[in-house]
């Protein structure tokens, strides 16, 4: 049975591959992101049942509209997906404000708008489903140089814990989970504040086919987290926190 989606940083990475692959399988989508060209080529792409909407996920009103949107194209949303984000290349001691205001902007904020927005109308049908993207850096130290991204990501992990904690007992039928990539195969490190002029994906990196397909298991299946690469990520936060400093000194060799 299809299902209505509406997915924010839609227009490229992770977001455009995902909107691709749930329109093969017919879901009806509502993509929202900042470059309306390229949001509507995507749209076009995906066909009749998907719909562009341009959004600036840092105001809470483009948000809200979103949601309108989507509803009165739609009648009911089954998945939201906040999926939009920006990473930085700097540490910490050389963070500025303007930094650090950014990065829980885009990958913080952002998030809280949707959660607010979406969340009356799962909890007046009593279903629904929200969706967090995050990262794997939320739980470990493994690239320093994220510093601002890493923190912001840690946040939107724990937004995203407490809201589930607070509905659970009331409305059992609403799914509230965060999705952790590590370093995936999309120009995200390209695009970093701060990157240098030699940045490019990690060649080790996961694919974006992989992460898509485990959104996407994720959103038949839900739970309240996943890793994308488990065998790997999972792995290593287990060694974190068992001795945080004995990790640490591996890292620095």
């Amino acid at each position: 049975m299809s299902k209505v989606i509406v997915i924010t940083g839609a227009s490229s990475g992770i977001g455009a591959l995902l909107a691709r692959r749930l329109a093969e399988r017919s879901d009806e989508l509502m993509l929202a992101a900042r470059r309306s060209k390229e949001l509507g080529q995507l749209a076009r792409s995906c066909g009749r049942n998907t719909f562009p909407f341009t959004t600036d996920v840092t105001r809470r009103q483009d948000v809200n509209r979103l949601r309108d949107e989507a509803l009165r194209t739609f009648d009911h949303v089954d998945v939201w997906i906040n999926n939009a984000g920006r990473g930085i290349t700097r540490k910490v001691m050389d963070l500025t404000d303007a930094d650090l205001d950014e990065m829980m902007a885009v990958n913080v904020k952002s998030a809280l708008y949707g959660m607010q927005a979406i969340m009356p109308h799962f909890m007046e049908r009593g279903k629904g489903h929200l969706i967090n993207v995050s990262s794997f850096l939320a739980r470990i130290p493994h690239a320093a140089s994220r510093s601002a991204y890493n923190a912001s990501k840690s946040a939107l992990n724990s937004l995203t814990a407490n809201l589930r904690m607070d509905l659970a007992a009331e409305y059992p039928d609403i799914n509230i989970s965060v999705v952790m990539p590590g370093a995936v195969a999309t120009d995200f490190a390209v695009n970093a504040l701060y990157a240098p002029a030699d940045a490019a994906p990690v060649s080790t990196a996961q694919s974006t086919e992989e992460v898509v397909t485990a959104i996407i298991d994720l959103i038949d299946h839900p739970r309240p987290e996943i890793y994308t690469n488990p065998e790997i990520q999972l792995e290593q936060v287990k060694q974190y926190y068992s001795d945080v400093a004995a990790f640490e000194r591996n890292m620095r060799r």
